[in-house]
């Protein structure tokens, strides 16, 4: 990609100034947003891990750039659960802060009984000899 904008490469061999670009990028969605006398900053960058790897250069910087991220699972996907979002490393920066109480009591329930059916479901894997409240749990989570 350095070579392409023919600028001394840096990290991954991407420019040292990616982050400057992703962001301009962003402003540049922004700007086209506010010509319509909207008040607001809404882009959708789409990236794509290898392996699910969020930890890699690209990732890093359009996360810290970002207000929000929404992860989305292939395993999930294969297993027909849609929208295949993977709660458990699910982000927003704005998230409950802008729900009224009665939901964001109802979204933090669901959201430990899907971190806790995700643990359980990999846990029962392993043994056949679940308690019967497990099992509930399971059944409930599938």
């Amino acid at each position: 990609m350095s070579l392409l904008l023919r600028r001394p490469p840096g990290r991954e061999s991407y420019p040292r100034d990616v982050f400057n670009l992703h962001s301009r990028l962003l402003e540049r969605a922004a700007k086209s947003c506010s010509s319509l006398g909207e008040d607001c900053m809404t882009t959708l960058p789409i990236v794509e891990t290898q392996s699910g790897d969020v930890s890699a250069y690209i990732h890093t910087n359009i996360i810290s750039i970002t207000d929000g991220q929404i992860f989305l699972s292939a395993d999930l996907f294969n297993s027909r659960i849609r929208p295949s979002i993977n709660v458990g490393i699910y982000v927003s920066r704005v998230g409950s802060t802008t729900q009224i109480k009665g939901i964001k009591h109802v979204a933090d329930k669901l959201e430990l009984e899907l971190t806790q059916f995700a643990e359980l479901e990999a846990f029962a894997q392993f043994t056949s000899d679940l308690d019967k409240a497990t099992q509930n749990q399971l059944a409930r989570g599938q």
